[in-house]
């Protein structure tokens, strides 16, 4: 209710109007409506200020306004100048904790209206107090929640987070931003965002795209190269996402930044690899096809060979037919040479290691290399004398150089220049070669010419790939040079571009000290006593019956006797029956349920003394194994099949060969 004390006050309005007043502030409970007088004194108070303070009229009509205050604002002087503002200013308005009856606190906003005579005179003061706690909770909320957020964001290290004004403009950073970018704010805020992109973005008016699609789509989002402060890239993950008012309006952008730089640069290392190891399993896949191939393909020629040398034996003088013969020959030994490269690439050829100076290697190779380039071509060498030996089978390397020279030469058909070097280099666990640690030999051929594309140079090394044309070339030759530096334990490794040319590396182990010291000739076996007239009885041991029946055919017509067996067992058989009376066993490797140093072992545990030879186109055995019996390479010609049994150690009384000579001698085989 309202109370009026003060009979002093304005003149009163007519009643009616008066009631009117009355009955409106009285129904107000959401405002605390009440007058002061000059000193601060209540004189009306109604519901709206019962319900805000807690106090009924009679309990604080008469009392200063003051106590509403708290204790340090009334210490402060508070409630006196909002009477002098308000008396001097004409109002005084402000925000602030006030306090209940019960002592508690809220929120309030109050106006203070001073009350003047018409004659100007101060009789009092109007008061309005709104209560806005739960409003200023929100507000304490939203300002609470903003400064984490902006603690957040200014925390974040790994992100560049940053607000874009509608043009572009940078307008905060933080922590992450002049992390990741380089730029302290001062340097940045104001400034474009296209600063941040490369050249060729700009040229491209990436900045202005990337906007223009947040604006229209709400969002962009990006992988691509930065530029940092300090002129170096990275690869960044961008996302702009537009900001827009209530009404819709674009008011600016965020943009969140991170630099994934090293994720790519593993990433790109994880494609690398699973792209070469796509290409080693494939290479492998090929050699052991090739492999094979190459092993029944041999054992075709032993037949082929084998067959046209003793036809040609036995041709009477002058019947024209030796010439075809010769023809004949002299293919099947290029099919030979095929196979062998073959076998190179697969790495199965049956290497002689050793201990290999390249600077004396190329040395002796120059006469050769340059008869077979002609005139029009240079051949520069940078080999130096003095570098560490390599290890691997110079025969083949010889021949590996000169086919790459040869390749030099084809890149090159109007001439120019082939550089041969060799250096040495100790590579460690992360050398991109992908070879063991250690020290190797580089030997290089290094042309100018036409050089190759990267879909080429990774097929290069693929038996029969060529770039040749038809009929120029089998698409070996670099088969048989990466076989070679994969099986001596090193690698190929071919670096060209489309009219730069190509340098062509033969990496290679170096050779350890024990392969440095020379091995003294190997003693000749020594001959068992010879009996004039008696031939070797020999147990020929083959599971290819071609291959066995052509053995057998130059066995005999050497003037052994020859018992052939298809198998191993089927050999044990033999030797249980007449191990006494057979002086020498020769057999094949690749068979099956027993291979041909199986055999040879069985026979050195049962019959200690009787020598064998093992023969085989395939280095299919380890290094011990190697050197632990006496070897026949496949295809062989008779002579070498007659050399082979002359060098073998002769059981005690057998005979040494007799030669080659007319007589047939019976062959006994056991099922064959």
């Amino acid at each position: 209710m309202m109370r009026k004390t003060d009979d002093s006050g304005p003149p009163a309005a007519p009643k009616d109007d008066d009631s009117r007043y009355r009955v409106l502030i009285e129904a107000i409970t959401d405002y605390a409506i009440y007058m002061l007088d000059p000193d601060g004194l209540v004189t009306s108070w109604n519901p709206g200020a019962e319900r805000l303070k807690g106090y009924r009229a009679d309990e604080i009509i008469g009392q200063h306004f003051s106590r509403f205050y708290t204790e340090d604002d009334r210490r402060a002087g508070g409630p006196a100048l909002a009477l002098k503002t308000a008396a001097d200013e004409g109002r005084f308005e402000k925000e602030g904790w006030r306090i209940r009856k019960d002592g508690t606190r809220l929120w309030a906003h109050v106006i203070i209206d001073p009350i003047r005579e018409p004659s100007g005179r101060l009789i009092g003061y109007a008061k309005i107090t709104r209560d806005l706690t739960e409003r200023r909770a929100a507000e304490d909320a939203l300002r609470q929640s903003e400064q984490q957020f902006r603690l957040l964001v200014q925390g974040v290290t790994d992100y560049a987070i940053y607000m874009l004004d509608a043009g572009g403009r940078v307008t905060n950073w933080n922590a992450g931003a002049r992390r990741i970018k380089g730029y302290e704010p001062d340097e940045i805020v104001g400034q474009h965002l296209s600063q941040f992109y490369t050249e060729e973005d700009r040229a491209a008016d990436m900045p202005r795209h990337s906007l223009e699609t947040a604006a229209r789509e709400g969002r962009f989002e990006k992988e691509g190269w930065r530029v940092r402060k300090d002129g170096s890239r990275f690869w960044a993950h961008v996302i702009i996402d537009a900001i827009r008012s209530d009404g819709g309006e674009l008011i600016g952008f965020a943009k969140v930044t991170r630099d994934i730089t090293e994720r790519r640069e593993a990433q790109t290392a994880l494609e690398a690899a699973q792209v070469a190891l796509f290409h080693a399993q494939k290479l492998e896949a090929i050699g052991q096809l090739t492999g094979g191939v190459a092993h029944d393909f041999n054992n075709l020629l032993m037949a082929i060979l084998g067959s046209l040398e003793l036809a040609r034996k036995r041709l009477p003088p002058g019947s024209g037919v030796e010439p075809l013969l010769d023809n004949a020959i002299k293919a099947a030994d290029r099919g030979a040479t095929l196979t062998r490269r073959m076998l190179a690439f697969a790495r199965r050829q049956d290497l002689k290691s050793d201990a290999v100076d390249l600077h004396a290697l190329v040395e002796g190779m120059s006469g050769i290399v340059e008869r077979s380039l002609g005139p029009t071509y240079q051949v520069r060498t940078d080999v130096p004398p003095g570098l560490p030996l390599a290890h691997t089978d110079a025969a083949q390397l010889e021949s590996a150089l000169l086919n790459l020279v040869v390749n030099a030469r084809d890149a090159m058909p109007a001439g120019g220049l082939i550089t041969l070097s060799g250096r040495a280099e100790t590579i460690g666990a992360d050398h991109p070669i992908g070879l063991a640690p250690g020290p190797y030999l580089t030997l290089s051929v290094i042309d100018s010419g036409e050089g190759m594309d990267p879909d080429t140079v990774a097929r290069a090394a693929e038996p029969f790939f060529t770039t040749k044309g038809v009929g120029k070339g089998t698409g070996l030759g670099l088969s048989m040079v990466h076989g070679l530096a994969e099986q001596s334990g090193g690698k190929l490794r071919i670096e060209s571009r489309l009219g730069a040319g190509s340098a062509v590396e033969i990496w290679l182990p170096a050779a350890a000290d024990q392969d440095r010291t020379e091995a003294a000739p190997a003693a000749p076996a020594e001959a068992g006593p010879a009996l004039s007239g008696r031939p070797l009885v020999i147990l020929a041991v083959d599971d290819d019956n071609l291959v066995l029946m052509n053995t057998a055919a130059m066995l005999e017509d050497l003037g052994h006797r020859v018992i052939a067996a298809p198998s191993a067992p089927a050999a044990l058989a033999v030797l249980e029956r007449e191990a006494k009376t057979i002086d020498l066993v020769i057999t094949d490797q690749a068979m099956p349920k027993m291979t041909g140093l199986e055999l040879l072992r069985a026979i050195k545990t049962r019959w200690p003394g009787l020598p064998g030879i093992l023969a085989t186109g395939y280095a299919e055995l380890s290094e011990d194994a190697a050197d632990a019996v006496p070897r026949l390479a496949k295809p062989f010609s008779q002579r070498q099949l007659m050399e082979a049994v002359q060098a073998a150690p002769c059981k005690a009384g057998a005979a040494a060969s007799l030669g080659s000579g007319p007589n047939r001698r019976s062959v006994e085989s056991e099922g064959f």
